[in-house]
């Protein structure tokens, strides 16, 4: 079975200005990858990609993920071809519905979000390969539209999916998926299973899964557990596809409805701490990432547990040196 790729969140809540210096201190801990959200009222993600790239020499940089709506697919496939040229078999877009509520807010929410997904990266795809593209479909709408230069190696599209239709989709049209944190093996067997449901459609045959996963690493092993306790806590009542893919979703609603927010963390079984996250000590975080490369996850993406920047380098210091000699 070939390893995973590794990679690590820059969080866009992160200062802009300390990414240069955290994209070389990944690098230089080993990961194969870092990863930027292009979350609405924050710094931008293409800009951010070429700041990571240029203080890089080998690290791989993806967007996971730009809004589809966010972006007419022209003007997204100009930005895409400036670093794929610039900074070939480097960049890793991907795309995604977006928070709905933004896509509200700023007036881009579509009228069929899954619509919407697939004629973008379908319109993308296209201009990046040099097609003059006419397409009059339910969201996008592009009149003998086509690239003048194109990247000399087209960039692999993510896209971002979580149910089986979306998942289906991105097996469709993506060359390769992200799927959220809390993503469990049980839930990754599970949504590969959808992707190759899409990619049998069209005849694909090759196709990454990349999965977002919180870790948290301390050489005292209940210290990180704990900070993960409160941190899956808040985020348990929303995770309704990746309890059902577990079978658990009852079990779950039972148990919050018993314990209360404080009774959640405070009594979070283990077992659940262990399929939803990597936390505890080194080798603890390393059975859990075992356990999601053995369920079909190519590239696994350490999550920074609640947004903090201190987590590289608790990797970098606890954790690569270990994966390393593995």
């Amino acid at each position: 079975m070939t390893a995973p790729a590794l990679g690590v969140i820059f969080h866009p809540k992160f200062p802009p200005e300390t990414l240069a210096a955290y994209a070389r201190r990944a690098e230089s801990a080993g990961f194969d990858e870092l990863w930027l959200w292009d979350d609405c009222f924050l710094p931008g993600a293409f800009t951010s990609v070429a700041i990571a790239l240029s203080a890089t020499q080998q690290l791989k940089v993806g967007i996971g993920l730009l809004p589809a709506m966010a972006y007419n697919p022209l003007f997204a496939a100009m930005e895409i071809t400036t670093l794929a040229r610039a900074f070939p078999d480097r960049f890793l877009p991907g795309f995604g519905h977006g928070v709905g509520t933004w896509m509200m807010q700023i007036g881009a929410a579509p009228k069929s979000s899954m619509k919407a997904l697939e004629e973008t990266v379908t319109a993308v795809r296209q201009l990046l390969s040099g097609e003059l593209v006419t397409m009059h479909g339910t969201q996008v709408k592009l009149d003998r539209v086509q690239m003048q230069l194109i990247p000399t190696r087209v960039p692999p599209l993510y896209v971002g999916a979580m149910r089986d239709k979306s998942l289906r989709l991105a097996g469709r049209v993506g060359d390769g998926t992200i799927l959220t944190g809390m993503s469990s093996p049980a839930y990754v067997r599970w949504a590969r299973e959808h992707i190759h449901v899409g990619m049998t459609e069209v005849g694909r045959a090759q196709h990454r899964v990349a999965v977002y996963l919180d870790v948290k690493v301390n050489r005292d092993g209940e210290v990180a557990r704990a900070a993960m306790r409160q941190a899956l806590a808040e985020r348990l009542p929303w995770a309704d596809v990746q309890l059902n893919a577990l079978g658990i979703a009852a079990e779950v609603d039972a148990f919050i409805q018993a314990q209360g927010v404080d009774g959640v963390t405070q009594h979070l079984p283990a077992a659940w701490l262990d399929v939803f996250s990597a936390a505890g000590t080194p080798e603890q975080v390393t059975a859990a990432l075992q356990r999601l490369r053995e369920a079909g996850a190519d590239s696994i993406v350490f999550q920074p547990l609640n947004g903090d920047p201190d987590c590289l380098d608790e990797y970098a210091r606890d954790l690569m040196p270990r994966l390393k000699r593995l």
